[in-house]
Order: C-alpha cells, then sequence, then structure tokens
C-alpha cells in the first residue's frame, strides 16, 4: 500500500467514506460482508496516508517516566526510592541529562510497567 500515491483529497473522501461504513457493521457482520471488506481497504487508505504524513515517533525515555509516574500518581522521589536510586537521578532521565543504565531501566520498567523493549525502543 504505501507506493500508492494518495491525495489530501482522497484521505479525507475515505475518512467520510470509513464514517458512513462504521454505521453499517457491527461485530456480528460476517468478515465477508461487502461493508466490512470496503471498510478494511478504506482503512487501509488512511492508514497508508497517515503513515506517509503523520508519522508517530517512538517516545523518548523521559517521555515514557513522566506518562508512567502521571498515570501511576507517583513522585520522582518515591519512583527514586523503589528503585534505589536518588531523586536527583531520576530527574536525569526526566530532563535528558542522562539515559538509565540497563539495570536500572529494568527496575523502572518493573515499577512502572514499561515493557523493557518499549523503553530500548526496540
Amino acid at each position: 500500500m504505501s507506493n500508492i500515491l494518495i491525495t489530501k483529497e482522497q484521505y479525507e473522501f475515505a475518512l467520510a467514506r470509513i464514517e458512513d461504513l462504521l454505521s453499517l457493521v457491527n461485530n456480528d457482520t460476517p468478515v465477508n460482508d461487502k461493508n466490512i471488506v470496503e471498510l478494511t481497504m478504506v482503512s487501509d487508505i488512511v492508514i497508508a496516508y497517515e503513515t506517509e504524513h503523520y508519522p508517530i515517533e517512538k517516545p523518548t525515555v523521559s517521555e515514557l517516566i513522566v506518562l508512567a509516574l502521571q498515570e501511576k500518581g507517583m513522585t520522582q522521589k518515591q519512583l527514586a526510592r523503589y528503585i534505589g536510586i536518588s531523586p536527583s537521578r531520576v530527574n536525569d532521565y526526566i530532563t535528558g541529562r542522562s539515559e538509565p543504565t540497563l539495570k536500572i531501566a529494568r527496575r523502572l520498567c518493573r515499577e512502572l510497567d514499561i515493557s523493557l523493549a518499549t523503553m530500548l525502543q526496540i
């Protein structure tokens, strides 16, 4: 699909068509139903356009930590205590002044429920 050039107008039409099709299908609609087939194809067009024009970059280690702290309602000081490092070191990771070692990355992942693959940008 990535070799096909999609114009902005086609993209906008595809978005509108998806809205129309969503009202015609539900979880019980058979996978070979013409509306489901069309929805899949039109969705592929939207995905291809958005991948090309609105790529989503992987989050940084700093962003992962900040988001996880917010989700858990945890402070930097609490995180530091739980993983056995100083609060200033946690702040270094959050500000991007420093990257955690693999050992600390594992602790961060365990405490913040972040997958190690995500933390390591794999």
